[in-house]
């Protein structure tokens, strides 16, 4: 039980400790504002892959039918600060760790990216159902793949084989 808490504890510690460092304007402008227009970039240039006319501007996505603007909350920062203070308040050896918070922020990124594209696509054919798709559907599906993310590299990378691990006893 003391190992649960220890991980709930480090886990909420580092998660609050994130998000803090993100919350000051300076910080928000220096880090999380270049970030988010990188992700727009991204997500512009996906939408170009399949026939899009796009033209990103900052953390706007533009065509023709359609503009989106990617802000915080849209660029998955909070999925990985959500992942990365799971990773890091696991037990697990620091190799593990390291190539856990790399593999995850790809991972989240790649479905965040799948997110804007879909969504801006949504917003093309389907505007009627836009925001139930963006604040519903894809915010809780990009927090639910961190959190599976998680648990794939908990059970299959910083664990011990499962033919080591203890059994339990009733």
């Amino acid at each position: 039980m003391r190992k649960e808490v220890a991980f709930l504890l480090k886990f909420g510690a580092l998660l609050a400790l994130f998000f803090l460092a993100v919350a000051p304007k300076p910080m928000n402008d220096l880090l999380v504002e270049p970030f988010t227009a990188g992700v727009a970039r991204l997500g512009g240039l996906s939408a170009r892959l399949f026939g899009e006319h796009t033209v990103m501007a900052g953390t706007t996505i533009t065509s023709p039918r359609f503009s989106v603007n990617i802000r915080n909350g849209c660029n998955g920062l909070e999925t990985i600060f959500i992942f990365a203070a799971a990773v890091l308040a696991f037990p697990a050896p620091w190799k593990a760790r390291l190539l856990g918070l790399a593999a995850g922020f790809v991972a989240i990124q790649i479905v965040n990216l799948v997110r804007i594209v879909s969504l801006f696509y949504i917003g093309i054919h389907y505007p009627k159902i836009f925001e139930e798709s963006h604040t519903v559907f894809w915010q809780v599906g990009v927090i639910l793949s961190g959190v599976i993310f998680w648990i794939i590299w908990a059970d299959r990378f910083a664990l011990p084989p499962r033919s080591d691990r203890k059994t339990a006893r009733p």
